[in-house]
């Protein structure tokens, strides 16, 4: 029997290339709108997050409009417009927010044991640089990040401050930072915030327990926010 590749891309990036080769088919002319979410979930039978992870890498490659409220449309390609199918594939946002819930929940408990006195400065100073913008400025993200690779290396653990850099290379990257620009605004930047703020306190109160819960909070109202805020043309 002849070996096989095995096939190794990511749920999100086969979905992406299916759909990508129904609009070069004609499929789904220009400025036709895709199925819903929910529509293609089932004739696909993957869960809608990954289907909304497909759908943003295609917004990222120019090939569709994601328009809230009103669904997703087919955008014209491009002459000589790079394809990103033969790149590495990233870990899509739910798979990154669910590894940071993992890792930055215990990163939290430890640097609430660990954390000098410079640490919770720079926490501090971090978190009064989140609290000077409205929304999610490039500088606020900048803030953010700062907050996160403090606190682990506060951890006390350099394997763990790695593993943190990492996924914070990833969440800045194009597919996530695509998605999470449909979910923007004061609201959702407020309270981030006021989850960062939450973390502080339980780290300076030397509470591991209290900074993992925290932490914890912060990753999950994310994914919930990602997998229920942006409904494009459903009911």
């Amino acid at each position: 029997m002849p070996i096989q590749t095995i096939e190794s891309r990511r749920l999100y990036r086969q979905i992406a290339d299916q759909l990508s080769r129904l609009i070069d088919k004609g499929e789904f002319r220009v400025g036709a709108r895709l199925p819903s979410e929910r529509d293609l979930s089932e004739q696909l039978g993957v869960s809608r997050p990954s289907v909304r992870e497909a759908l943003i890498a295609l917004e990222v490659e120019g090939l569709v409009e994601v328009r809230g409220g009103a669904g997703v449309f087919v955008c014209a390609r491009k002459p000589g417009g790079a394809s990103h199918r033969a790149e590495a594939t990233p870990p899509g946002p739910f798979d990154l927010i669910r590894a940071r819930w993992i890792i930055e929940s215990e990163t939290a408990a430890l640097a609430a044991t660990h954390a000098t006195p410079e640490h919770l400065q720079r926490l501090k100073s971090a978190l009064v640089d989140m609290q000077r913008y409205a929304t999610h400025a490039p500088e606020a993200v900048a803030a953010d990040q700062r907050f996160h690779l403090c606190l682990a290396e506060a951890s006390g653990n350099s394997a763990l401050l790695m593993v943190v850099q990492q996924l914070w290379e990833a969440r800045t990257g194009p597919l996530y930072t695509q998605l999470e620009s449909h979910f923007s605004g004061e609201a959702v930047w407020k309270q981030a915030v006021e989850e960062h703020g939450e973390l502080l306190q339980a780290v300076a109160g030397r509470d591991p327990r209290a900074a993992r819960d925290a932490m914890r909070k912060h990753m999950k109202n994310a994914e919930v926010r990602f997998a229920s805020g942006w409904k494009p043309g459903e009911p």
